[in-house]
């Protein structure tokens, strides 16, 4: 169940047992909650915000919903992306092939999703996490000052991409 019991209350299940997605991550927040329910201790984060990260080459990592997800609930979404060649430190770093991508509801406003593919991308995709957690609107990443040059500053590229995507609608 959402705590983690078994048939039998008092015996509880998690990681690899229960099946996907199988990650040292999600394990871990899995037997955090186990064990917390187990106290009657109190969990407040949710297993919706739980980042993926897949240590290949290149790395993947996502938190969140996807665009077909946002779609199907709110019939369509918003989506902002960066690609790492449009980046000075994908250039610097020669890191050009990544992208990051921002899924928002349809008008912009929410973060509801982060999926990254390129260097780092295990790294990165806590920024998204943080923004989702304190459920921040994108213009959040368009707003606030970002190390330069770093690939992190795809999330501001991204809502820039939202950003005008919502001006141009608004001129429609």
């Amino acid at each position: 169940n959402e705590n983690l019991q078994t048939i039998v209350s008092h015996i509880y299940a998690v990681g690899d047992v229960i099946g996907p997605p199988a990650l040292a991550s999600t394990s871990m927040e899995q037997g955090r909650r186990a064990m917390c329910h187990a106290l009657g201790r109190q969990v407040s984060s949710s297993m919706s915000t739980i980042p993926v990260g897949i240590f290949t080459i290149p790395e993947m990592a996502c938190v969140g919903l996807t665009q077909e997800q946002v779609s199907a609930e709110m019939g369509t979404a918003m989506v902002g992306r960066a690609d790492f060649s449009e980046l000075a430190r994908g250039q610097i770093s020669c890191c050009t092939n990544g992208m990051l991508k921002i899924v928002s509801d349809p008008h912009g406003e929410s973060v509801l999703g982060v999926q990254i593919i390129g260097e780092g991308a295990t790294e990165l995709i806590h920024l998204g996490q943080m923004a989702m957690l304190t459920k921040v609107p994108t213009t959040f990443f368009v707003e606030n000052i970002f190390n330069f040059p770093t690939l992190a500053e795809a999330y501001r590229v991204a809502a820039l991409d939202i950003l005008q995507q919502r001006r141009a609608l608004v001129s429609v």
